[in-house]
C-alpha cells in the first residue's frame, strides 16, 4: 500500500479515537449521569440545646452520604436567605465513603443525628460543634452527596423546628455543658467556691479546663453547674447538704487553672457523683414524664 495512504489512514483514526474520548468526557455525555433523589428531614427529642434530625433517603437513596445545613429562623429571615458558614449558618458533613461510616443509606432508610450534640464518628465532619440555642427556632435543610456514578441532589425544602424553652423555674437544672457555652444566660457574674470567690470568666476557664485526674476540678464543675442553676430558679432543697458538703471539702484551694489546687478523686467522687446525678436527673431538657 502506498505510504502516503497508509499515513493518511492512521491519522484518521488517531483522530477518530480522539473524538471519541473527547465525547465521552463532554459536558453533554457527563451530565447524563443521573442525579440523586432528595433525602427528607424529620424531628424529634427537642432538649434546650439539641434537636434530634432524621435524614431519610429518597428513592435513589444516598450511596454517598449527606449534607446538613441549619440556622437560627431569626437569622435566615434577617439575612434574606440561607447560610451554611459562621457566624449565620452551619454545616455538617455526613460521608458515606468513610472507612465503617453509617452515613450511607438505601432508599427508604433513616439515620438520626443530633444537632447540637452530634456523634464524632467515621465520615462525619464540621466546623461547628456547639449546643444549639434555649427557646429557639431554628432551618434545617439538607443535600445528598454526588459521587462517580450520581450527581448530588437538590436541597431539600426548608424545615423549622424549636429547642425547649430556656427555663422551667423551680423544676428543672442544666448541666456544665450548657453553661459554660451560654455565658450569656448566666443569672450571675461570680461564684464562690470553697471559700474563693471567681468572676465568670475564671469559672468559664474552669468548665473548660480537663480534669486529668484532679478531682478537685471535677467537682467543681458540678458545683458551679448546681450553684448556677440554682441562682437561675431551681429548687436548692434536695441538693443543699451537698453544696454545702463540696464547698467545706473545696475548703480554700483554688480551682486549676486559676491556681493550683488538688483534691484526690477518691475524696471527691461520692460528691461530685450526687451533684451530676441531680443535674442529669432534673435537666431541663429532659424532663420527668408527667
Amino acid at each position: 500500500m502506498n505510504t502516503r495512504i497508509t499515513g493518511s489512514l492512521r491519522r484518521a483514526a488517531v483522530c477518530a479515537c480522539l473524538f471519541i474520548v473527547t465525547a465521552l468526557l463532554s459536558p453533554a455525555v457527563m451530565a447524563a449521569k443521573p442525579t440523586l433523589a432528595t433525602p427528607a428531614l424529620s424531628f424529634s427529642n427537642e432538649t434546650q440545646t439539641t434537636i434530634d434530625v432524621t435524614v431519610t433517603a429518597g428513592s435513589t437513596g444516598a450511596p454517598y452520604g449527606f449534607t446538613l445545613q441549619w440556622m437560627t429562623l431569626a437569622d435566615y429571615v434577617a439575612n434574606g436567605g440561607f447560610s451554611s458558614t459562621l457566624p449565620l449558618g452551619c454545616e455538617a458533613s455526613f460521608a458515606g465513603e468513610a472507612n465503617g461510616s453509617r452515613y450511607v443509606l438505601a432508599p427508604g432508610q433513616s439515620v438520626t443525628v443530633t444537632a447540637g450534640d452530634f456523634t464524632v464518628d467515621n465520615g462525619f465532619s464540621t466546623s461547628c460543634q456547639t449546643p444549639l440555642v434555649c427557646g429557639t427556632t431554628y432551618v434545617f435543610r439538607v443535600f445528598a452527596h454526588g459521587g462517580a456514578l450520581w450527581n448530588r441532589s437538590p436541597f431539600s425544602a426548608i424545615v423549622q423546628d424549636s429547642t425547649l424553652p430556656c427555663s422551667k423555674e423551680g423544676t428543672c437544672t442544666l448541666t456544665q455543658g450548657y453553661w459554660k457555652n451560654h455565658a450569656e444566660a448566666w443569672p450571675v457574674t461570680s461564684l464562690t467556691l470553697g471559700g474563693v470567690l471567681y468572676n465568670q470568666t475564671q469559672l468559664l476557664s474552669i468548665l473548660n479546663q480537663p480534669v486529668g485526674g484532679n478531682g478537685l476540678i471535677s467537682l467543681a464543675h458540678q458545683l458551679i453547674a448546681a450553684k448556677l442553676s440554682v441562682a437561675a430558679g431551681s429548687d436548692p432543697t434536695p441538693l443543699a447538704g451537698a453544696i454545702a458538703a463540696a464547698d467545706g471539702l473545696i475548703a480554700g484551694k483554688v480551682v486549676p487553672p486559676v491556681g493550683g489546687g488538688f483534691l484526690d478523686p477518691s475524696v471527691t467522687g461520692t460528691l461530685t457523683g450526687i451533684l451530676d446525678d441531680w443535674l442529669t436527673a432534673n435537666d431541663c431538657g429532659n424532663p420527668v414524664p408527667e
